[in-house]
């Protein structure tokens, strides 16, 4: 059996029209952001060197928002009560983006980052500068090993 064109043509188009329908259910805004809750006042720049103004509770006008460490961008959050008492906590946000402003759905507090003093590393591989696997065994010398993971570097 031969199908001509114009079949082939809306054919594929109610197939593409399906699959597109099928991805608009989420808000392809909606999200989960990472960071240091601090005052609207604050700059990026001044966030980023952790400046005290950034988290001054009496700054007038101010409004509540999240600063990403890794992107260097302020989001002003809405609602804001429930981030009211958190000014230089590191919290994770759950909602949606509007422009600059994340609809909150939902904070999180971030209870610790990384390991405990004294907790085993977990077994790791990865390649060096050099291109050479390393794993926690061959990195660990004879008094021990210590392990930096920096997360916002400059280059």
């Amino acid at each position: 059996m031969r199908m001509n064109f114009p079949v082939i043509c809306v054919a594929l188009f109610f197939f593409v029209f399906g699959l597109a329908l099928t991805g608009q259910s989420e808000n392809p805004n909606s999200g989960t952001w990472s960071g240091v809750i601090i005052n609207s006042n604050c700059t990026a720049e001044e966030a980023f060197a952790e400046a005290p103004k950034c988290t001054e509770t009496d700054a007038l006008g101010a409004k509540l928002a999240l600063y990403d460490d890794t992107t260097r961008q302020i989001f002003i959050l809405d609602p804001q009560d429930q981030a009211v008492g958190h000014l230089g906590d590191s919290m994770t946000v759950t909602g949606t983006l509007d422009g600059n402003t994340v609809h909150v759905a939902s904070l999180k507090m971030h209870t610790s980052i990384g390991l405990g003093v004294g907790q085993k590393a977990p077994d790791f591989s990865a390649r060096d500068q050099f291109g050479k696997q390393q794993t926690l065994e061959t990195l660990k010398g004879p008094k021990g090993t210590v392990l930096l993971f920096f997360r916002s570097a400059d280059w």
